[in-house]
């Protein structure tokens, strides 16, 4: 299997846990891979009670790269809040508790069960 295959399996898999996590805790997954012509993509979207959601997720191999959390770059933020504006306007209007940003970093280690954190309002 080529690496931008398993690089794209290994961020299905990821965000299939952080859409379980989000759940879990109690928001509902509106959409998953929201695309926005040239601006990007939304990992996920959801809602935490009158709260728009975007989550955009981050999984990576244990030991191989930077931790997750670290791949948000403020330049990513602003392109995430651009991709929200968007999201509202195709979708009726922002919710009345406003947008929060959030990241999943999912860590798959060499054995045991994979590390989901979730880390409400980055941006």
């Amino acid at each position: 299997m080529n690496t931008h295959r398993a690089r794209s399996a290994l961020g299905r898999y990821g965000e299939t846990l952080a859409a379980r996590r989000l759940t879990e805790t109690g928001l509902t997954v509106l959409e998953r891979n929201w695309r926005c012509g040239r601006t990007g993509e939304i990992d996920i979207v959801a809602r935490d009670g009158d709260v728009l959601v975007v989550c955009e997720v981050k999984t990576r191999r244990a030991g191989v790269f930077e931790h997750p959390m670290a791949a948000v770059s403020p330049e990513k933020a602003e392109r995430l809040r651009d991709l929200a504006e968007h999201w509202i306007h195709a979708h009726g209007g922002a919710p009345p508790g406003g947008v929060r940003i959030d990241v999943i970093g999912v860590v798959l280690p060499r054995r045991g069960a994979p590390v989901v954190e979730h880390v409400r309002g980055v941006a």
